[in-house]
C-alpha cells in the first residue's frame, strides 16, 4: 500500500513552525511496511487542498492529512474533506458532550460556534476520538480512496495515530520494514578520507544498488550513517535478508571504523 502525507497549514508554508508531524508519520509508515513516496504541504485553502488530494490519489492508495481540525475560521480541512468524499456532516454526541463539560469546567455557560464545529464529523466514517485534546480525527473511505485526518498538534496527533491508526493501517500492509543502522566514527575519531560519506559509499560500491535489502549512506555531523533496510512478511524474515548484507557492509567499511551497529527502532 502506498500512503501519501499531506500537511495542511499556512504557518508551515510561512516557516513559522517546523513540520515534525510529517517526519513522525514517515517513520511510523516505514515501520509498518507502507510505502510513502511523496509529502506535500498546503495552506489553509479549500481549493488548494482539493488539488493536493487529486494529485495524491493519482499516485497513492491512501492519504494521511494533518491540520485544519480546530475551532477557528481557517480550520477548513474537515469540511472540505466531507464535501470531497460526498459525506453528510453530523454532530457526534460524544464529542459535543465532552466539549460542553470542558467549557463548563472552565467557567463558560455555552460553547462558541467555533468549538461546536469540532463536534461535526462525517457520517459513515470511522471517528478517532481525541484523548489528548478536543478535535476528533476520522477515517473516510469512498471508491477505493482512503483518507485519515489527524490533528496538527503533535501531542494530539502522535497518540491518535498510535492508538487508532496503526492497527487500521497494519491490516492494509502485507509486509514490514526492518532497518539496521551502521554508525561510522566521526572525522574527529578517524581519518576523514576513511569515514566520510563519499569514501564509505565507494567502499560499499554495488551494495548500494540492492533492491531488497537496500543500502543507503547519510552524512551526519558526528559521522556517516549506513542504513540497510529489508522488507519481509515477518520481522524474522526481514532480519534474515538483512544479516548477510550488514555483514558485507561491516567488512568493507572495516570494524575499526564502526562506532556501533543497531536496529533502527525510532
Amino acid at each position: 500500500m502506498v500512503v501519501e502525507i499531506i500537511s495542511v497549514g499556512t504557518e508551515i508554508l510561512m516557516g513559522n513552525i517546523v513540520n515534525t508531524n510529517a517526519q513522525y508519520l514517515a517513520k511510523r509508515l516505514a515501520h509498518l511496511g507502507l510505502d510513502c513516496h511523496f509529502q506535500t504541504v498546503v495552506g489553509d485553502n479549500p481549493e488548494r487542498i482539493k488539488s493536493a488530494l487529486d494529485v495524491a490519489y493519482s499516485r497513492a492508495d491512501a492519504v494521511i492529512m494533518t491540520g485544519g481540525l480546530g475551532p477557528t475560521k481557517d480550520d477548513l480541512t474537515k469540511e472540505m474533506l466531507i464535501d470531497y468524499f460526498g459525506k453528510t456532516p453530523v454532530v457526534d454526541a460524544q464529542v459535543l458532550n465532552f466539549l460542553e463539560e470542558r467549557a463548563k469546567a472552565r467557567g463558560f455557560d455555552k460553547l462558541s460556534d467555533g468549538m461546536k464545529k469540532q463536534a461535526v464529523v462525517p457520517a459513515d466514517s470511522l471517528i478517532l476520538y481525541n484523548h489528548h485534546g478536543t478535535a476528533p480525527g476520522c477515517v473516510m473511505e469512498r471508491d477505493g480512496k482512503v483518507c485519515i485526518l489527524l490533528p496538527s498538534v503533535p501531542k494530539e496527533m502522535a497518540p491518535m495515530f498510535e492508538e487508532c491508526c496503526e492497527l487500521y493501517l497494519n491490516a492494509k500492509s502485507d509486509k514490514i520494514l526492518v532497518s539496521i543502522i551502521i554508525k561510522c566514527l566521526s572525522k574527529f575519531d578517524a581519518p576523514l578520507a576513511v569515514v566520510g560519506e563519499s569514501p564509505v559509499a565507494d567502499r560499499l560500491a554495488e551494495l548500494l544498488d540492492g533492491v531488497n535489502p537496500t543500502v543507503a549512506t547519510y552524512a551526519k555531523e558526528d559521522g556517516c550513517i549506513v542504513r540497510v533496510t529489508a522488507a519481509g512478511k515477518t520481522h524474522e524474515d526481514a532480519l534474515a535478508l538483512l544479516t548477510p548484507v550488514v555483514d558485507k557492509c561491516r567488512e568493507r567499511i572495516g570494524e575499526q571504523y564502526i562506532k556501533y551497529v543497531k536496529e533502527d527502532t525510532d
